[in-house]
């Protein structure tokens, strides 16, 4: 066991990195192609394991895959990687993400395995996730509450960073694009003696575009806002011995979006954390952490320079995590959290501000039965002190292998309690109506079944999957009502039952001549038992996407790679609600839709790599743009550089 958690403080996704000192560059090209099911994950079951034999089934973006995608935020990657995903707009243009059926409230974020602070629109601020300086991401669909608690009732996305290694590293990089956008970063990262450190900065910069021009057309929005964004991050590692490894973490975001010229809106992050994980034993590994993360929103007016703060979401968190291993290769894992969470908001009534206390324990099991059968049980206990309300979630899974083929199964629970922010709202929404938070509303709950099949051949996989999902309590907001003042106004509330299934299929294939082919098609069906009109589109029934990528290598220091990505979503039919009086639901169609991009690098001398993409190569513009359109104008020509300078200087 001890040798297993020595690959997960030391993943193996890292290893053709570390081989690059005594492999050729050709070697370590092959093996970025051929490692995929030998990657160490560890977010389907808190504890590691090759993806090949995880219990369950886990897709995992690699950092090959994250730096040919050469993505700026997380919603650039996903929509590349993944059928079924798609991030539209939500009111007052903020982001919002639609995951095979789950919104965002109902998929958790989580960075290095912490929660994050803040939402806009209940989602999270999707532009804090910068991918400068990430190992690998791990997506688990389906739901995950009985190990990570409420939000995981639809799946996990877990971000895992990168931590140096290389006695000293400096990158720089930059990227242009359409109005004006620009993006520029660095890092500076050394280890030595097993202390290491890494300081991250990204900027990002983009101008306000009009996309609607004709004033005839009833369009959502006519102008895409502009902004800025500042990320910084430090990350400092320290082992004193072989079987202890001490994290000390720490960042800020700023982000500013040019949605009034005169009075834009600000948002900031500060996060840091400490977390120790040790080998007390080869059978017994211990982890313990502490993350603090603070999301504040602001106006800022620019006529007396000063900052209006309206929103400030603190979250303090306490985790442990226990593993023991058992018989040869069994393993028991208990954990527990413990988290404050704090809330002021505009949104509530006379500045009013509120907090709860969560706490959980929980259990898992893996019983490895022989080579070909595994299973894996889990049950945990959620408690939220306001209200007094607790949850108890289980999950149970499977895995079957015989030879080239694996199959994976099980049931999980799933649950999302509702915010302070659902309970206690109370505003104005710009005089068309109020809206109000109900103190009594009911957790969401949900039943998921799984069930896939993998094939796996040399340098092929095959995978095939379908999900049922049934969801109770779903909270969302009640259709226009009136008070005794003949005042309109929506309330949260449980709405009633959602049901979500679907299926996905994906395929690729890799070849000894540096190509590879993957192909992805995700169908979700949502059914609703409640006639409440939604203003965000729910899923896209039919999802297809496509990657080809080609690589060569034509001399030790020059090499070439060309991507084509693409993807097809069909027209989607949703109900919706006028904004303005009569409050009248009507019904809604966006069009089918398919964008492609081509990207081309070249990998100049040592360290240094220049990156032409063309987005949307086929023109694509929306007649009518909606909040579930996309924001392009046409064909966007994208130029980069990126500098490895201890490469160019070895």
């Amino acid at each position: 066991m001890k040798k297993l958690y020595g690959l997960l403080l030391m993943t193996v996704a890292s290893a053709p990195a570390a081989m690059a000192q005594d492999l050729t560059e050709e070697q370590v090209d092959s093996i970025n192609r051929s490692f995929d099911l030998h990657n160490v994950v560890v977010t389907g079951t808190r504890t590691p394991k090759l993806l090949k034999d995880t219990p369950i089934q886990t897709r995992l973006i690699t950092s090959e895959e994250i730096r040919n995608a050469d993505a700026t935020h997380l919603q650039d990657l996903l929509q590349q990687e993944l059928p079924g995903v798609e991030f539209s707009y939500a009111m007052n243009q903020q982001v919002n993400m639609n995951f095979a059926g789950f919104a965002g409230q109902g998929v958790l974020i989580l960075i290095d395995g912490e929660r994050l602070a803040g939402e806009t629109m209940e989602n999270t601020d999707f532009a804090r996730l910068d991918m400068s300086q990430v190992e690998r991401i791990e997506i688990v669909k389906g739901a995950a509450s009985a190990i990570y608690g409420s939000n995981a009732a639809g799946g996990v996305i877990n971000i895992i960073t990168k931590e140096s290694r290389k006695p000293w590293a400096v990158n720089l990089n930059a990227r242009l694009a359409d109005h004006h956008e620009q993006r520029y970063g660095g890092s500076v990262s050394f280890a030595h003696k097993g202390v290491s450190n890494t300081l991250t900065v990204a900027h990002t910069k983009i101008d306000s575009y009009d996309v609607c021009h004709n004033t005839k057309d009833h369009c959502d929005f006519r102008t895409v806002y502009g902004g800025k964004t500042w990320n910084f991050k430090d990350q400092l590692v320290y082992r004193p011995v072989d079987n202890l490894k001490l994290t000390a973490r720490a960042g800020y975001f700023f982000r500013e979006r040019l949605y009034n010229v005169s009075t834009p809106d600000r948002y900031r992050d500060f996060s840091g954390g400490l977390r120790g994980e040790w080998g007390i034993t080869d059978r017994d590994h211990l982890e313990l952490s502490y993350a603090y993360d603070q999301y504040d929103k602001s106006d800022f007016i620019r006529q007396f320079k000063k900052d209006v703060r309206d929103y400030s979401n603190v979250q303090h968190s306490v985790r442990s995590l226990y593993t023991r291993t058992l018989r040869k290769s069994d393993a028991l894992t208990l954990g527990g959290d413990f988290m404050r969470d704090y809330l002021a908001s505009y949104q509530f009534h006379n500045g009013e501000t509120h907090h709860q206390i969560t706490a959980d324990l929980f259990g898992q099991y893996d019983w490895i039965i022989n080579p070909h059968w595994e299973v894996v049980g889990a049950a945990r206990w959620d408690y939220f002190s306001d209200g007094h309300n607790s949850q108890l979630t289980g999950k149970l899974g499977f895995r079957y292998t015989t030879g080239h083929f694996t199959l994976r199964g099980g049931y999980a629970g799933g649950f999302r309690a509702p915010t302070l922010k659902e309970k206690y709202m109370d505003f104005d929404m710009s005089g068309i109506f109020d809206i109000h938070g109900n103190q009594d509303l009911k957790a969401e709950k949900s039943h998921n079944f799984n069930a896939s099949a993998e094939y796996s051949y040399k340098n092929y996989d095959f995978t095939i999957g379908g999900n049922y999902n049934h969801i109770s309590n779903k909270i969302s907001t009640s259709a226009v009502m009136y008070d005794e003042n003949d005042d309109p106004f929506i309330r949260y509330m449980n709405v009633g039952k959602l049901k979500v299934y679907g299926f996905e299929a994906n395929a690729k294939g890799h070849w000894q001549n540096g190509i590879t082919v993957s192909l992805g098609y995700n169908y979700t069906h949502e059914e609703s038992y409640s006639n409440t009109a939604t203003q965000y589109c729910p899923a896209r029934p039919h999802a297809f996407n496509c990657k080809f990528d080609w690589s060569h290598r034509w001399k030790r220091y020059y090499k070439t790679s060309l991507t084509v990505n693409g993807r097809v979503l069909s027209k989607v039919s949703y109900n919706s609600m006028y904004m303005y009086e009569p409050f009248e639901q009507y019904r809604v169609t966006n069009p089918a839709y398919t964008l492609w991009k081509i990207q081309l690098a070249q990998h100049i001398y040592r360290g240094c790599r220049l990156n032409i993409a063309v987005d949307n190569i086929f023109n694509y513009s929306p007649k009518v743009y909606s909040f579930n359109s996309p924001t392009t104008l046409g064909t966007n020509l994208m130029v980069g550089l990126n500098l490895d300078l201890e490469k160019i200087f070895k």
